[in-house]
Formats: structure tokens, sequence, C-alpha cells
């Protein structure tokens, strides 16, 4: 079984997210725990707020450094969700200008709404894929899954582009570099879909 550990540094949603793990069948620690990092067979960073007090927290539990040394160099499966998938960008807009962890080359900014479009983008919206990925095994494209963000993150690299959703000039919805996913929207909160790329999550190796 998976030993999932799930990052606590104060930035919400942690309880619905471990629910739904142990419902696709992980092994779940909600942890701030540099230790318990290291031991896991995967890692999830969620997380709802600013860009900008989101990097403090990790800061001040010194995680930033094991996140690292697990993600780039055992190449452990990691998932960032919402704000813990901006959190991987190189450097963000939300609160001031902060740098983020670097793992994804790229910047979060403030999404631009065209026509009726409202922020915060709320709900729910399709996501479609631009390559294939693990991580959207056995899911059509065009399925729905649930939003509630303000900002977005702009890879430098469109190769890691995995999926798009087109709210607000069509912003990037999933990325994967190897072994690092992240999911703009909210797959604990999505139902069915959101519950099978957890499973698909739990189920990649880097072996």
């Amino acid at each position: 079984m998976s030993k999932v550990a799930i990052i606590n540094y104060g930035m919400g949603n942690l309880d619905s997210v471990a629910r739904a793990i142990q419902e696709c069948g992980g092994n779940i620690e909600i942890t701030s725990s540099a230790d318990n990092v290291k031991s896991a067979t995967h890692i999830i960073l969620p997380g709802v707020g600013s860009f900008r007090k989101g990097m403090e927290n990790l800061k001040s539990l010194q995680l930033m450094d094991v996140l690292k040394e697990q993600i780039i160099v055992k190449k452990i499966p990691f998932l960032g969700i919402c704000l813990g998938m901006q959190l991987l960008a190189t450097k963000g807009q939300e609160g001031g200008e902060t740098e983020g962890l670097g793992l994804l080359e790229g910047e979060v900014k403030m999404l631009e709404c065209v026509s009726e479009e409202r922020l915060p983008h709320m709900g729910w919206n399709e996501v479609d894929y631009e390559k294939e990925s693990s991580l959207f095994f056995s899911i059509p494209s065009h399925r729905d899954f649930y939003f509630c963000h303000s900002y977005h993150f702009v890879p430098a690299d469109d190769s890691h582009v995995i999926a798009r959703t087109s709210y607000c000039q069509n912003f990037v919805s999933a990325v994967q570099k190897r072994n690092l996913f992240g999911v703009q929207f909210h797959p604990e909160k999505s139902q069915a879909m959101g519950f099978q790329i957890l499973k698909n999550f739990l189920a990649f190796s880097h072996a």
C-alpha cells in the first residue's frame, strides 16, 4: 500500500484530501515533519490561499529542501493541488512577487477575464488534454472538474503542459515533469473523475 505524505503547511483542505486518498486505497500521513516526508512513497501538497503565505509557511517549516530532494533526487511521485501546483513555479505574483519552489520553471499570474467571466473562477469546468499522461488514465478528455482560484500557473516550457481549461483565455489546468504532477482543480472535490485522478497518481511509480 502507498504511504502518502500530505503536507500540512497551514493552507487548508487537508481533511477532504486525506479522506479522498483513503477511499482510493492510500495510507495517509498528514504531516509537517521532514522525516515523514522522507519515508513516503508519494507526496501531496494541497492548499488554498495566497502564494506568498504558502511559501512563507513552507520555509518556516523547513520543508523546501526535503521536498526538492525527494522529488528531484529520489524521484518520489509528487502531486500539487491548486495552490500546491502553483507553488512549484519559479515565482508568483499573489501578495507581491515571491520566489516559489522552482521545481517547474514558470510564473503564477492572475487570471485575465474576458466577456462575462468572473474571479474567482469557481465551479465545474472541462479539462482538455494537450498530451497523454498516466495521471488521466481511463479518463476521457473534456470531463468536468471542480475549480476555485484566481491565479494560474504559466509554465516556461509548454512541453510540461498536459491539460488546459477554456476559461480566462485557456489557462493551464494540469502539468507533468517526469514524477512531478500538478493540477489546478480539486480532484478530492471532483467526484468519480477526481477520484480516478488520485488512483492514477497512487498507481504511479518511478521504479
